[in-house]
């Protein structure tokens, strides 16, 4: 297998054109290449600039998990935090675990922070959303968002190879007219739900808040994650009363 590292865009689009197959940390193909064979050409993000940002309000494909820290929303290092052993977050990318991974633990984390991705293709760049990343598996160069004033994250405790833990993403904007703007996202199994909803200032509200996002996605959820949607919420409301 021939690996390519460009160093700039124009060097990863001749490479997209020459076929060369997107790999991370290659955590999650490496045995399935070792089943199946290995691609004739592969590329890896690792030396391009825009693949490699660690910033307040964006994120590179290319960073290693173990590397995301607090410069990020609460949210998105939390997450980062809980992805398989320490081994596995520093072989880990950013990209590889939102678009090559079936689990995509750091996607509830992206979508609350309402992240738009920049991604590369043969006729260049452009911005887009989180599930047309998904859907398409596009080759993901960023990851870009607002921060917000308070964020959450919970996954639930799980044994190593079973099923997909229970995780639940929040995070609190600030809205128009004093008000606020809460998004959760909850993974339940492989599926990830979303919902958003204005909220007030306080924990007093966490009646009015549940409803408004039972009125979204979020609606179907079973009774079990709906409890630890509720617990998540109102702790987040709370949070926001100390502020």
């Amino acid at each position: 297998m021939l690996l390519r590292l460009p160093t700039s865009l124009s060097e990863a689009r001749e490479h997209l054109a020459e076929q060369a197959v997107p790999v991370g940390g290659a955590t999650l193909v490496w045995a399935q290449w070792q089943r199946d064979g290995f691609p004739e050409l592969a590329m890896s993000l690792r030396r391009l600039p825009e693949a490699n940002l660690l910033e307040p309000e964006a994120l590179g494909a290319a960073v290693l998990l173990h590397r995301i820290d607090d410069r990020v929303p609460e949210v998105l290092h939390r997450a980062a935090g809980t992805i398989g052993t320490g081994a596995v977050r520093r072989a880990a990318t950013v990209g590889g675990n939102i678009v090559g991974s079936t689990l995509r633990c750091l996607l509830p984390a992206a979508l609350v922070l309402d992240a738009r991705a920049t991604v590369l293709d043969r006729d260049g760049l452009y911005e887009t959303d989180l599930a047309e990343v998904v859907a398409k598996r596009h080759l993901l160069l960023n990851l870009s968002w607002r921060t917000p004033l308070i964020s959450g994250y919970y996954k639930a405790p799980a044994e190593a190879g079973g099923p997909p833990p229970l995780v639940v993403a929040t995070a609190l904007s600030a809205g128009g007219d004093g008000r606020y703007r809460l998004r959760t996202a909850v993974r339940d199994g492989y599926e990830v739900a979303t919902g958003s909803t204005e909220c007030g200032a306080g924990a007093e509200d966490a009646d009015e808040v549940l409803d408004g996002l039972a009125a979204t996605g979020l609606g179907p959820l079973p009774p079990a994650a709906r409890d630890v949607v509720r617990r998540e919420v109102t702790g987040l409301l709370r949070r926001l009363d100390g502020r």
